[in-house]
This record gives structure tokens, sequence and C-alpha cells, in this order.
């Protein structure tokens, strides 16, 4: 079995930090190139990831044949552009949650898988992660029961006021950014979509991007 071939786009701390080092210690896959729209950057983390191919722009490395799969961890306005872009070059697509900004990008997205044949998914690691999957089998099999309600919580403090998380035009905010794990769990658990939602949330009174939010979905 031939490994999996990844390029990576961009030079995001999750790729550095997680996904890099994790395809890495899997017999199946090969990080072969990772970009960068500034070269040193992509060749930095080259060198300290042991990749073969470093690129000084995410078109380039779309270019090179020798790539299967390209993981998009870019900023959140950016992942319909990159995504759809790789998918037109011939690369299945892994991409950061969330997968698009609105319901009219994921169907945009969709319209390129479709038109592609090729494969994309949404990082969102409980869908494929054993603990979960594990999960569904009790619920599945009436071990605990059929559930009635869930609650979730997710926080922690970004402290990084230049990070993007802060910029509005770069689909910051901490629903994107967090919110987005809670929503996908609770439709994983029940295996259906919410029939209303209410939310109240909380802005930076500096950005307007939202910082705390709480939700019913029902």
């Amino acid at each position: 079995m031939n490994p999996v071939r990844w390029g990576i786009l961009g030079t995001a701390e999750i790729a550095l930090t997680r996904v890099i080092p994790a395809m890495q210690s899997c017999e199946h896959s090969v990080v072969t190139a990772i970009a960068s729209r500034v070269l040193e950057k992509a060749q930095e983390a080259a060198a300290q990831h042991g990749i073969a191919h470093a690129y000084g722009s995410y078109a380039a490395l779309l270019d090179d044949p020798d790539i299967d799969v390209v993981y998009n961890p870019l900023p959140n306005h950016l992942h319909l552009e990159w995504s759809a872009r790789a998918l037109r070059a011939g690369k299945h697509v892994l991409c950061e949650k969330p997968i698009a900004m609105n319901q009219a990008e994921v169907h945009e997205l969709i319209h390129v898988r479709d038109e592609t044949g090729l494969h994309i998914e949404e990082a969102v690691m409980i869908r494929n992660h054993p603990q979960w999957s594990s999960i569904l089998e009790l619920i599945a099999a009436n071990t605990i029961g059929t559930p009635q309600s869930i609650q979730l919580a997710y926080a922690y403090r970004e402290k990084n006021r230049n990070d993007y998380r802060y910029k509005p035009e770069m689909g910051g905010g901490a629903v994107y950014d967090i919110g987005s794990y809670s929503i996908a769990i609770a439709r994983l658990i029940f295996g259906d979509e919410p029939n209303g939602v209410l939310a109240t949330l909380v802005r930076d009174e500096n950005t307007g991007v939202d910082v705390l939010a709480s939700a019913i979905l029902d």
C-alpha cells in the first residue's frame, strides 16, 4: 500500500504542533510539502519537521503532482477558496473546522466535490475518534438509554489580540472557533438537526467578534 502524500497549506500552530506530527507517526502517511505566503516560514517549518518541499505560495503547492491530499488549516475566511482550488487541482481535502463560513459556502464546496469526484472532510476529530465511536455504540445498544438532552461547555482565553480570532473579516469569534465543537457533538449524539436555535452573544467592544456564546438547540 502506497502512503498517502500530504500537502500542508500554511504554517498554523495546530498544523505544526498537532497534525503534522500525527501524520508522520502513521505508516500510511507522508507529509510531502508545506506552503506559506512567506517562503522562509515554509522553509523553516519544512526543516523542523523533515518535509521535503517548501513553497512560497499555496498555488505552487497545489501544482505539485506528488501530493494526494491537502490539509487546510488556514484562517476561516480562506477555507472555501483554497479547499475548492485544491479539489479542482485534483487533490482530496481535509479542511479545519468550520469547513465554511455559511450555508451557501458549504453548498459550493459540495458542488465542487461532486464536480471533481474527490473527497473533502471537515477536521472535527470527534467524528472519527474511538471515544465518541464507543459512545455512539452504547447509545445504539440502548446500554445507557436514549439521550434526552446534552449540556456542553468549551472555553479558553485567547490573549493575542492580533490573532485572526479577533478579526471578524477573517471569520473570527468564539462560535466559529470552538462553539462548532459543541454543535457538532450535539448533532452527532442525536443524529439529527435542531428544529430551532436560541442564542445570546457577548461581543468584544473593540472588534465586534463574539467572545462568549450561550445557545439552546431544540
